[in-house]
């Protein structure tokens, strides 16, 4: 079985999760996710994390990645569900994701394969949004009848 860690920017166009094998710690492969952000995208100086994130990633973000990693933590007292902040973002772009009926069941054996799915389902939602965004489409125009000749 596959892990998977996502990278999801604020508006919600998910890049596709990265798959790693089950064996890795959620630090280990929020590195290598952490450092193909800054690779492609120098401009992003804020990240959000979950929990699982904790510990010397924050440092590495920071010192060699300059990088300000924000960690969201469920609150110790509460008990039961709890909506915690900026979490939405990452379940609704999983949820456009798991949309691909293929991406419902971890069907592939090869993590690139298993990507490959992934960047499917991203590309269909992303040229979604962007085709509802463009330019209108043309109404029709419904001919009106010319008046009479008087």
């Amino acid at each position: 079985m596959n892990h998977q860690e996502a990278l999801v920017p604020h508006f919600g166009v998910s890049t596709p999760p990265a798959s790693s094998s089950g064996m890795s710690c959620d630090c280990d492969a929020g590195r290598d996710l952490l450092q193909r952000l800054r690779a492609h995208c120098r401009a992003v100086t804020l990240v959000w994390a979950d929990g699982g994130y904790t510990g010397w990633l924050v440092e590495f973000a920071h010192a060699v990645l300059a990088l300000a990693l924000a960690v969201v933590k469920r609150p110790d007292d509460v008990r039961g569900f709890t909506v915690l902040p900026r979490r939405w973002v990452v379940e609704r772009s999983f949820a456009h994701l798991i949309g691909a009926r293929r991406l419902a069941r971890d069907y592939e054996s090869r993590t690139d394969s298993s990507e490959a799915m992934a960047w499917w389902a991203a590309s269909i939602t992303a040229t979604r949004r962007l085709a509802r965004q463009g330019t209108p489409t043309p109404r029709r125009h419904i001919s009106q009848p010319t008046p009479a000749a008087a």
